[in-house]
């Protein structure tokens, strides 16, 4: 595996808070102006070439804007990402479309910056301990990852560097987009969007954090410790700080990489049972979520393989600064909608939608009716009633195959078709993040081009039915198969 990335990089980073504060505002400033002349200027024509040209414009003055988030970079640039998720509660479609863009956006910061930065965070000597690839390995909007090896003994690791100035400007470089977007007429401010921007803000603040980062990553390095499927990295903490985040470097393959998908359909199956075991432990017994599902915070690691003398292909989990905690009020509706979803119990279903707070019994029963059954149909690969499965969803062995049922899709055209959207409030912030990360882990089993049905699975941490962890001899022979 290469260690070397390609890409732009930067010398520096505006981090000063009126230089970031003046390159938003005035972003703001231009954007609205353009907004404002073009409202004055529209009106004179027909209704369907003022849709037109508003749509257009709104797409004009999105890239506009995403340009000049950026060339920012740091917090500003993922708080626009984690917008393009979640922007289409409060924002334009053609808003959310360019916002997604910065999604793309993988430019470094040059070495002697970064050197600069673990030099005031470890001292030259715990620098001079390691030998350190100045190439990074992998870049984003807060921070980037460099190879090093440690010169006493050999020890491969990563550092995950945080660019600096980031910590610092989370609240005043949320507060300048909120109001960029704004003064661009992009967005309207009232109480939704003000709760869902206050978790915005409390998510970068964890994100930043490195040292409850590195913490969580050792809880979950504990906790996965006894289970083959998985390797979590080792924290190293005396080459960590609260910029610096040193840890094992564990090697592996992309999951959508052309070797992954050359494993046996038994061995890509075992790995996506795996995914989705790992997210019910998080819902049903953890309370804990890793909730970016990027898959470029998951490697797969193939038996065998560089050195690798185990006998299981496992599942690499690289990032935690996406955790985050559920409570009981939160997590037992969602448990409740998940079992009367599987039950077929569609009262229970619609009141664990009301108790969350995104459908209302005051809406016209049919409505409810339509949207219990949407958020039913999404469980539909851990259903038991395999009778009502597309048959291009079945393979010959009455297996799901979560690649080709092209459920996302399915569910999204059911929605679009109902009334739902007349009446549908905007989730709780904590129900976008959970959605988030279902999507992710089905995604990632679709990647795989797995075959399994999720039930035996889903009836395990519901009823405490079984246990499907694999054991040495079981895996040993889905490996040579």
């Amino acid at each position: 595996m290469s260690s070397r990335r390609s890409g732009k990089s930067v010398s520096r980073i505006k981090t000063g808070s009126f230089e970031r504060r003046l390159s938003l505002t005035r972003a703001g400033l231009f954007a609205g102006t353009r907004m404002a002349s073009h409202m004055a200027t529209n009106w004179l024509s027909s209704k369907e070439a003022r849709e037109e040209r508003h749509k257009a414009m709104l797409s004009n003055q999105a890239r506009f804007l995403v340009d000049e988030l950026g060339k920012l970079k740091g917090s500003v640039v993922k708080i626009g990402q984690v917008m393009a998720l979640y922007g289409e509660h409060f924002l334009p479609e053609e808003v959310t479309a360019a916002l997604h863009t910065l999604e793309d956006q993988t430019t470094s910061l040059e070495w002697p910056a970064i050197e600069r930065v673990l030099k005031a965070e470890l001292g030259d000597e715990k620098l001079a301990q390691l030998d350190i690839d100045p190439d990074p390995i992998g870049a984003a909007s807060l921070g980037q990852v460099h190879r090093a090896v440690r010169r006493s003994d050999g020890l491969e690791l990563v550092l995950k560097i945080q660019y600096p100035g980031v910590a610092d400007a989370v609240d005043s470089d949320l507060n300048a987009v909120a109001q960029i977007l704004k003064m661009a007429r992009l967005v309207s401010f009232g109480p939704e969007f003000e709760d869902w921007l206050e978790e915005v803000r409390e998510m970068m603040h964890r994100e930043v954090d490195y040292r409850l980062e590195a913490s969580t990553t050792e809880k979950f390095r504990k906790m996965l410790a006894d289970d083959p499927r998985f390797i979590v990295p080792r924290v190293l903490p005396e080459y960590s700080s609260s910029q610096v985040i040193a840890s094992t470097y564990e090697h592996g393959h992309p999951v959508s990489s052309e070797t992954v998908g050359e494993l046996s359909l038994e061995r890509r199956s075992a790995l996506g049972k795996a995914a989705l075991e790992l997210f019910f432990r998080e819902l049903f017994i953890w309370g804990e979520i890793q909730t970016d599902p990027n898959f470029g915070n998951y490697r797969i690691r193939i038996a065998g393989e560089e050195g690798d003398d185990t006998e299981h292909d496992r599942i690499v989990l690289l990032d935690f600064g996406a955790v985050q905690a559920y409570s009981r009020e939160f997590l037992d509706p969602v448990i409740q909608m998940i079992q009367a979803s599987y039950e077929d119990n569609l009262e229970a279903v619609i009141d664990g939608g009301v108790k969350l707070r995104f459908m209302s019994w005051d809406w016209p029963q049919d409505v409810l009716e339509t949207f219990g059954r949407v958020c039913m149909s999404v469980l539909e690969p851990l259903s038991g009633d395999h009778d009502s499965w597309p048959d291009y969803a079945v393979n010959s062995k009455g297996q799901y195959r979560w690649k080709q049922s092209d459920l996302p899709s399915r569910v999204a055209r059911q929605a679009a078709r109902s009334a739902i959207s007349r009446y549908f409030r905007v989730p709780p912030s904590e129900f976008v993040f959970l959605n988030r990360k279902l999507i992710g882990v089905y995604t990632f089993i679709a990647v795989l081009y797995s075959e399994f049905n999720g039930e035996p699975l889903l009836r395990k941490y519901l009823y405490g039915e079984g246990d499907d962890r694999p054991d040495a001899s079981a895996t040993s022979q889905s490996t040579k198969a």
